[in-house]
């Protein structure tokens, strides 16, 4: 599973600051230059998740490892990435200009989810190529943002949101800059690896109205953005199992948990797995289980 940075560890390991980060109401909002940012070079590809999303403008020879797909550039270019799927930026070359713009969901939360927006959902559409008068726009855009976080305007938060959603609609007007879904030794490995860390992240279920999002394969395949025919060969050669079985393999795990330690009903626990009705779960699990719900929550079965 890929490590996981919070905003403790960035503001640490990578800005070298140890005092504690800006905080204000509305989320956690920031902006740097890159210029400013420790970016180590020569460095082993390491996958890692953040708790935030990214939005980068930044100029120079680089290696973009996201999903599974792999991304050279060399020159200008807008990168986006969020919380679900983790990625690593390889640095090529020493200098690198720029601007590197971090904010948590709850920055946006009143005004609907961030993470809806292509450009973060999937490596085709979260790394675009730019020309100089495309840099030199955006670059315009990220430098007023600098600007108003650092003024003194009683809405400025409500300006940012504006300017950074400019960015944002902008660069999905855009033409993505495809990478190469086969880099690396083993593409089918990187993709199992990306399915198990988002089928887990979903786990475990400590709410009743908490609700799994991804219980098919055609989901999960969204989220990775490849067909749902690639996805589960790349599952069948490195597991041996579809991913229709990997799924209910770990949504079986999770009801059994859920029916043994808590004291929610059958049609609470259905909700929560995924099932719109719940004698579809009923179904389900006794196809599985080879009893009951109901019996099996009774039982001293684990």
């Amino acid at each position: 599973m890929a490590a996981f940075v919070g905003l403790d560890s960035f503001y640490k390991n990578i800005l070298n600051r140890t005092s504690e980060y800006p905080k204000n109401e509305v989320g956690h909002f920031n902006i740097f230059k890159v210029e400013d940012i420790r970016l180590p070079t020569h460095k082993p590809v390491h996958y890692t998740r953040r708790n935030f999303f990214k939005m980068t403008l930044v100029t120079g020879h680089s290696k973009i490892h996201y999903a599974d797909q792999s991304i050279e550039v060399n020159g200008s270019v807008l990168v986006f990435t969020n919380p679900m799927i983790p990625y690593f930026w390889e640095i090529i070359s020493e200098e690198q200009t720029g601007f590197m713009c971090i904010f948590t969901e709850a920055f946006f939360s009143r005004f609907g989810s961030i993470s809806e927006y292509p450009v973060f959902q999937h490596a085709d559409s979260a790394v675009i190529a730019l020309n100089e008068s495309e840099a030199a726009s955006y670059k315009a855009l990220f430098v007023r943002m600098l600007d108003e976080l650092q003024g003194d305007y009683a809405y400025k938060y409500d300006l940012l949101r504006n300017l950074l959603m400019e960015v944002v609609h902008g660069a999905q007007k855009m033409r993505p800059l495809a990478g190469d879904r086969h880099a690396g030794s083993n593409a089918a490995e990187r993709i199992t690896g990306l399915f198990a860390e988002l089928l887990e992240r979903q786990f475990p279920i400590e709410l009743s109205n908490q609700v799994i999002q991804l219980n098919t394969p055609a989901a999960f395949a969204r989220q990775l953005n490849i067909h749902v025919n690639h996805l589960n060969k790349a599952l069948k050669e490195t597991t041996g199992q579809t991913t229709s079985q990997l799924i209910s393999d770990r949504v079986l795990q999770e009801a059994k948990v859920l029916l043994k330690s808590t004291n929610w009903t059958i049609s609470e626990i259905a909700w929560s797995l995924g099932f719109e009705e719940p004698n579809h779960f009923s179904s389900f699990f006794k196809n599985r289980a080879k009893l009951t719900a109901q019996k099996f929550r009774s039982s001293n079965t684990d």
